[in-house]
């Protein structure tokens, strides 16, 4: 009997030792890795690894010679657009999609063209968007690479760029079927998912009257394995976060910006955007679950394992921007791993990632309330205790411009017009600042972490303008049927007077007779184009309403605001058309458009930085150093330290102990110390590189490779790679 009781009498220890080994035999949640996740000579996935790291462990190049880099190649796509890839390299052999989506194949040594692949071979008409990557996968005997154009993803022979007709619809998939919803609708992708257990596993890109999910194929067929409601249905856990009748109302609430795999555990997570209308929440006040939501599911089923909301009731288009980054950090004594997930507002969130506990306490902070009565504001919003900002998150006294008089005296007249409460202002017809902006904070390249628990983003502090204009006029007689649908579809991006954002690369659309009949822009709106999302699902009355309103095609109903600051400023809300007056699709007002806060100059009307690059120390909840990314040369030779400059594409962290980062808007590529921040070594590159770099190694040389295209600021752009590594 005394030899059966032994097993009961192990130590404390000896059961951890035993615990420790049947995890790892099993990948059990409480394992602790043996070895760094990262890539290695390869760069096989969007970001480098599915924990969407975007760390190397390779260390050729360090802190000791990095300042030696030299241009190894270079490869002309012959495109010209926005270029935001984060190139995928295996076994030597670069795949890149250009700024119109063709697929090439190079050499990763010296950048030969080996294939391309266009997707408009295949299908005719699909509208261009911004594609930030591909996925791989190898299933032993074939490596299979899958792109995305329109509403259509491919899959593709990696070794000869052919399709693999076994999958899908002979090599492709409608991206708008089997999402539970009738018919096929308009569905896009520009930021690729991670493949895991032969399953793809992507997000979407939806318009803001389609309900938004995640779902898994299998990668060998294209056929569903399952899907995720990120706007749950009725019934589903999170329906009651909604009004009556909520999903006549809205759409969206989708994963755009990509996901991330605990491959061991097997669970993915995820970031999820606004509900749609992005900015009027009239019709659909509550939580709004799982909008704005960090959400683990289970990657071989779909199901919800746990969720947080980061932004309760968005009504100002506050999406997730950047996939969640898992990474190692030491908490209490203990290793533990995290998910941590970064916001437009500079707050970095961090949770445990098997429970999904926040390892720094939230709050729930109270905002302000709007006095829009077809309105209503979340009371409170969640703010993390630790880390601290990374960013300002109110335009104070002291922020007033420092770059000149003549700015600094602009920053003090907008200010004492405009109403300023952070990044939740509460909607209103009043113009008001909005700080921290709509782009962030972090946006969409994505977060750095290394082993040692110290996580790298780049941030932007810009202020922007948020203001709500009506669909009918100030004395409550309605718009014409086109302008007011106009406003409600297409003024946050074109501006409510048509005459655009250039700035932020969204066009003015007058004098479209000149470019346009009406048969051609009509197709335009309904497929989409560029940045613009295809608007196939409106109603066609309503799109050809919006078209004679632009051509000039449509009667004047009642007289036109013309006024943003004078009229719009001084409307009576209360005699504004309400729901319960008018058709109840059409809401009562429309955002007055994305709009930057700049000086006569045209530099950001806030004293700098303007965009900064980040290492946050995860073990502690501490920032461990800031450093401004990307300068404007002509400040700095008027004597103004550097400013930092807005930024888009991601930093990747080595071993070597740098931190490869372009993103900034002087189309510089530049190396860090990951440990001081200091900048090594820079270059100037043929257009802006706003896209996340990769890293690889061939023949037993390391490459970093970046996709510079220009950006949506500039008018200017093309799509070159641009390959760097040591002198032999």
């Amino acid at each position: 009997m005394a030899e059966n009781h032994q097993y009961t009498l192990l130590s404390s220890n000896a059961l951890r030792t035993i615990i420790a080994i049947l995890c790892t035999v099993l990948a059990l949640g409480s394992c602790e890795t043996s070895k760094p996740e990262g890539a290695g000579a390869d760069w096989a996935y969007y970001l480098g690894h599915p924990t969407s790291n975007q760390y190397s462990t390779l260390d050729q190049i360090h802190k000791g010679n990095a300042a030696q880099l030299e241009v190894a190649w270079t490869y002309n796509t012959g495109d010209s657009a926005n270029y935001q890839v984060n190139n995928l390299i295996i076994d030597g052999v670069l795949y890149t999609a250009t700024p119109h989506s063709r697929v090439i194949a190079l050499d990763g040594a010296n950048g030969e063209e080996l294939w391309t692949f266009d997707p408009d071979d295949i299908h005719d008409s699909l509208a261009d968007g911004d594609q930030r990557g591909l996925m791989y996968w190898d299933d032993g005997e074939q490596g299979y690479l899958y792109t995305m154009k329109g509403t259509y993803l491919y899959a593709l022979n990696a070794s000869n760029g052919q399709l693999i007709t076994s999958f899908g619809n002979g090599g492709w998939i409608h991206l708008g079927a089997n999402m539970d919803l009738p018919g096929q609708p308009n569905v896009s992708l520009n930021t690729p998912g991670h493949i895991y257990n032969e399953m793809i596993i992507i997000g979407a890109n939806v318009g803001e009257d389609v309900p938004g999910a995640v779902r898994a194929f299998d990668a060998r067929t294209g056929e569903r394995q399952w899907i995720f409601h990120t706007l749950p249905r009725p019934g589903e856990f999170g329906a009651d976060t909604w009004p009556e009748d909520y999903l006549k109302k809205t759409g969206g609430a989708s994963d755009w910006s990509g996901l991330t795999i605990d491959t061991r555990r097997g669970i993915v997570y995820l970031s999820t955007e606004t509900a749609g209308p992005d900015f009027y929440g009239g019709a659909r006040f509550g939580q709004n679950l799982f909008a704005n939501s960090l959400i683990a599911l289970d990657a071989n089923t779909g199901q919800r394992l746990w969720h947080q909301q980061l932004v309760h009731h968005d009504l100002w288009d506050l999406d997730l921007p950047a996939p969640p980054t898992l990474l190692t950090v030491k908490h209490n004594g203990q290793k533990l791993e995290v998910v941590a997930q970064g916001t437009k507002m500079g707050l970095l969130f961090v949770f445990d990632r098997v429970t999904g506990e926040p390892i720094w306490p939230i709050e729930e902070r109270p905002t302000a309330k709007t006095s829009i009565p077809e309105v209503q504001t979340w009371p409170t919003q969640p703010f993390p205790t630790k880390p601290p900002p990374l960013m300002r998150q109110q335009f104070t006294t002291a922020d007033f411009s420092n770059i000149s008089d003549r700015a600094n005296q602009i920053s003090k007249e907008i200010f004492a017009q405009s109403g300023n409460y952070g990044a939740y202002p509460p909607p209103s017809v009043k113009q008001v600042i909005m700080f921290p902006g709509y782009d962030g904070g972090m946006e969409w390249g994505g977060s750095a972490a290394d082993p040692e628990g110290i996580l790298y983003v780049n941030v932007n502090e810009i202020p922007w303008f948020y203001q709500l204009v009506p669909t009918s006029n100030p004395d409550g007689s309605a718009l014409s049927f086109g302008e007011k649908h106009y406003r409600i579809l297409c003024a946050s991006c074109h501006g409510i007077d048509t005459k655009g954002n250039p700035s932020d690369g969204f066009p003015a659309l007058d004098n479209l007779e000149n470019r346009y009949n009406p048969e051609s822009l009509l197709q335009l709106i309904s497929r989409g184009g560029g940045r613009m999302p295809a608007f196939d699902q409106i109603p066609e009355e309503r799109r050809n309403a919006i078209v004679n309103f632009l051509m000039g095609l449509e009667p004047a109903a009642e007289p036109k605001l013309n006024s943003i600051e004078g009229s719009v400023a001084s409307i009576d809300p209360h005699k504004v058309q309400t729901l319960t007056q008018a058709d109840e699709s059409i809401p009562p007002y429309a955002f007055r458009g994305f709009q930057r806060w700049q000086d006569e100059e045209g530099y950001p009307a806030i004293k700098p930085p303007w965009g900064t690059l980040n290492a946050v120390d995860l073990n502690t909840g501490t920032i461990k150093w800031k450093v401004p990314l990307g300068e404007y040369k002509e400040l700095t030779e008027r004597g103004i330290p550097i400013t930092g400059t807005e930024n888009y594409g991601g930093p990747v962290v080595t071993a070597g102990g740098v931190i490869f980062i372009g993103a900034s808007s002087d189309a510089k590529f530049r190396v860090f110390d990951k440990d001081t921040g200091i900048n090594l070594w820079e270059y100037a590159l043929p257009f802006d590189g706003h896209a996340t770099p990769s890293t690889y190694m061939v023949n037993g040389k390391q490459y970093v490779v970046i996709s510079a295209g220009g950006s949506k600021m500039k008018a200017v752009h093309g799509g070159t790679l641009v390959a760097f590594a040591l002198p032999d």
